[in-house]
């Protein structure tokens, strides 16, 4: 089911990518909201990252809101040649930190136009939609309405690319009617793998996939069949989570998020993880019960 390795690369768009990237939402407040409780230490993960050698940063203008895009901008402009920043659209933060969604036309101009200001950019690389039927998972509704307004928005050259998030198979293909589709965004890990079918498809495709909470988000992973494989290979539970995804398909691109540069290192160690068939036999069990 597994092949025996995976390519290091994969292309985002039309860029090859590392398929370990970074996702940066953890760097705002409590919640995804408002400020880091120490900015210093959030612009030292950002460069930290960059010099290992991520070229896939994840964020979106509606985290903190604007936080983590500043962030970056701060860090890391000017940008190097070679590195992709991933941005979503679709939803607006309360006063309240709640999460609602933003899909008019005019909702969807100002989160572009808002991207570009905050992260100091004249194009956006890659735009998600973000799907906002249900905040917790995919559910069925229409996206045409919104993404033929992110079409126009990259007729018109603010946008190169355009993906998914938060989506179910058929607004995929819907919506490949519409535009190109360069990527998707959807919760997938280790025990959470509803889009085991998705994945395979999407990879004879060619279009990458991208599991957000790939360690499990808010949750983290907890398996005795987990912690007993990481022991076995002298590893941490979080890197055999990651390098199972890696070694899932090879069009998985991770974005494991933290604000700890001792664990960025520690995640993108994961990539240099070899999982041995009887560990991969071990997680499928994890991942089945």
């Amino acid at each position: 089911m597994y092949p025996q390795s995976a390519a290091t690369t994969f292309v985002l768009g039309d860029r090859p990518v590392r398929r370990l990237g970074y996702g940066a939402m953890q760097l705002a407040g409590p919640g995804v909201f408002g400020p880091p409780k120490d900015r210093a230490s959030a612009l030292a993960v950002l460069r930290a990252a960059v010099e290992a050698g991520v070229n896939h940063i994840d964020t979106s203008d509606f985290y903190g809101p604007h936080i983590t895009n500043q962030l970056i901008r701060e860090a890391l402009h000017p940008y190097r040649d070679d590195l992709v920043i991933v941005t979503k659209v679709g939803c607006v933060r309360g006063a309240d930190a709640s999460w609602g969604p933003a899909f008019s036309a005019e909702q969807l101009r100002q989160a572009v136009h808002d991207n570009l200001r905050n992260l100091g950019l004249d194009r956006l690389e890659v735009v998600n939609l973000r799907a906002m039927f249900d905040v917790h998972g995919p559910a069925e509704g229409s996206l045409e309405a919104p993404l033929t307004a992110l079409a126009e928005l990259q007729q018109q050259g603010l946008v190169r690319h355009i993906g998914l998030s938060n989506v179910t198979a058929k607004q995929i293909a819907d919506s490949q009617r519409i535009c190109r589709i360069a990527c998707v965004q959807n919760q997938y890990n280790l025990v959470h793998r509803n889009d085991d079918v998705l994945i395979d498809s999407l990879a004879r495709e060619g279009v990458p996939y991208v599991p957000f909470f790939p360690l499990g988000g808010f949750s983290p992973l907890q398996s005795a069949g987990l912690s007993e494989v990481a022991r076995l290979l002298g590893a941490t539970p979080m890197q055999v989570a990651l390098a199972w995804l890696l070694r899932r398909s090879p069009n998985i691109l991770l974005i494991p998020g933290t604000s700890s540069v001792k664990h960025l290192h520690e995640n993108q160690a994961a990539g240099r993880l070899n999982l041995p068939e009887e560990a991969m036999d071990r997680l499928g069990q994890v991942a089945a019960a």
